[in-house]
């Protein structure tokens, strides 16, 4: 028997099968949401935004002061600020707060993630820009921007939008608080001191930030708001002169390691 006449269909077909499914799971993948959310927010912004008022410069990796990398999704400059945009590519229900650690995507009744609030998250891009850019916190704006199928659940700051709200958010900013020098001096610090966009730069950033994501994990979290913790002694009291892990954000919170009252 000539089994060639089999193993010949049974391999063009894994010919086309094999691709699919590697393409099917890219598609799927966090990375190629996060990229084409990206490139999504940067098309609307060319053809919304007038480019002789506004400069979008897009995928900005910097080196931080601590030694570590920042990646920046989108800078928009313009004479009535600096916009930093943070792109969120998600389904479902999102709910959180300004000033949760933690906010929540729902899926379904069974399927809820937590992520970092990105807010948190682009504060690092701001103050990195800040710093390079010698920019006071009335010439520069942190912006977030869910794009997708998701659906805000909670009442949300004016700079954490959806869709095209993120131009409204620019756009609204009318006061000059940029000359055209400072402008194009912004521009050219930016792309002088960003590092070279490359896959060498891309892997090094996600080690940094793998590595932060170790560090975190084993620090003590506040289980009333997600914050760090940190060793306390009690003043008075029972247990005046004991140690305690108590909320970094105390007075604001004061949750402990042991309770959630108070």
């Amino acid at each position: 028997m000539d089994i060639s006449s089999i193993v010949s269909p049974l391999f063009s077909v894994f010919l086309y099968v094999i691709p699919a499914a590697i393409i099917i799971g890219l598609f799927k993948s966090p990375w190629f949401k996060g990229k084409m959310g990206e490139f999504l927010v940067n098309v609307v912004t060319k053809v919304s935004l007038d480019k002789h008022q506004y400069h979008l410069i897009k995928d900005v990796t910097l080196a931080t002061e601590e030694g570590g990398t920042t990646q920046v999704d989108h800078i928009v400059v313009s004479p009535y600020g600096v916009f930093v945009v943070e792109t969120k590519n998600m389904q479902g229900w999102i709910f959180g707060g300004e000033f949760q650690k933690q906010w929540t995507q729902q899926l379904n009744k069974k399927s809820r993630y937590s992520f970092q609030n990105p807010l948190y998250q682009n504060h690092k891009h701001v103050k990195t820009l800040q710093n390079l850019l010698n920019l006071s916190d009335e010439q520069i704006y942190s912006v977030v921007v869910f794009i997708g199928t998701s659906e805000f659940k909670t009442k949300m700051p004016e700079n954490v939008t959806y869709g095209l709200g993120y131009v409204r958010f620019i756009k609204s900013k009318t006061e000059r608080v940029l000359s055209w020098d400072e402008f194009d001096s912004i521009i050219e610090k930016i792309e002088s001191g960003r590092l070279e966009r490359s896959i060498k730069t891309d892997r090094a950033h996600v080690q940094y930030v793998n590595n932060l994501v170790m560090e975190k994990q084993a620090t003590p979290t506040c289980p009333k708001c997600g914050s760090n913790m940190v060793l306390r002694k009690a003043k008075k009291g029972v247990n005046a002169g004991n140690e305690f892990l108590g909320c970094s954000r105390f007075p604001s919170c004061r949750g402990t390691a042991s309770s959630l009252a108070e």
